[in-house]
């Protein structure tokens, strides 16, 4: 099985506009992120080529994996790690014949049953949530809470990664559930400090492990 980071940070230039996705990317790799995911959906192709491929060097050269989102051909123009898929994003399964058994590749699922699809697709791991309120994502269905987060980690056969409203008050117990790891924008992103609101949430990682 591939491997499959435990901090993944989601770079965001809309919720904050101090720093740009690549600062952000140094900034939470310094901090312990082992995972980036570029998502952005306005902007020129070439733009959004060119800001991936400054954070795929900035991830190759601090030892983090870069996944960007969605945009499967800014994936390939940046040589990033893999992709993360939403459901009404580009197939899991031709992304998979594009990018080849190499890359890696998650799927996000709110339900049980989009887990299944996920899985029969062939993604590497799940994102689930959101597992608390959140506004960083407009398109977010209901909170899932804790306890539907144990259920799911204990029926899902790739690492449950999970998203929604989590930061450094709520991490442990996350991970305390049986979540692989954690997905995060907005309590890094948009900390005053986003190394700093990175190393808390490693050091809940150091801890759990």
């Amino acid at each position: 099985m591939k491997k499959i980071g435990r901090l993944h940070v989601l770079t965001d230039t809309i919720l904050q506009s101090r720093f740009s996705h690549i600062e952000l990317a140094e900034q939470a790799i310094s901090g312990g992120a082992d995972t980036i995911q570029f998502r952005q959906k306005d902007g020129s192709t070439k733009e959004l080529i060119k800001i991936a491929t400054g954070m795929k060097r900035v991830c190759s050269e601090m030892g983090a994996a870069f996944i960007v989102n969605d945009r499967i051909d800014v994936a390939i123009a940046a040589k990033a790690d893999g992709v993360h898929l939403g459901q009404d994003d580009f197939p899991i399964g031709l992304a998979r014949k594009l990018l080849g058994n190499d890359a890696v590749i998650g799927g996000s699922a709110g339900t049980p049953e989009e887990i299944v699809t996920c899985v029969q697709e062939g993604v590497d791991y799940v994102g689930f949530g959101p597992i608390y309120a959140t506004g960083s994502k407009d398109d977010a269905g209901p909170a899932t809470g804790i306890d539907f987060l144990k259920q799911i980690v204990q029926t899902t056969p790739v690492p449950v990664i999970a998203i929604g409203g989590i930061d450094q008050t709520n991490a442990a117990q996350v991970m305390a559930a049986g979540a692989h790891g954690i997905a995060v924008i907005s309590c890094v992103c948009c900390r005053e400090d986003p190394e700093e609101a990175a190393r808390k949430l490693h050091d809940i990682f150091s801890t759990d492990s």
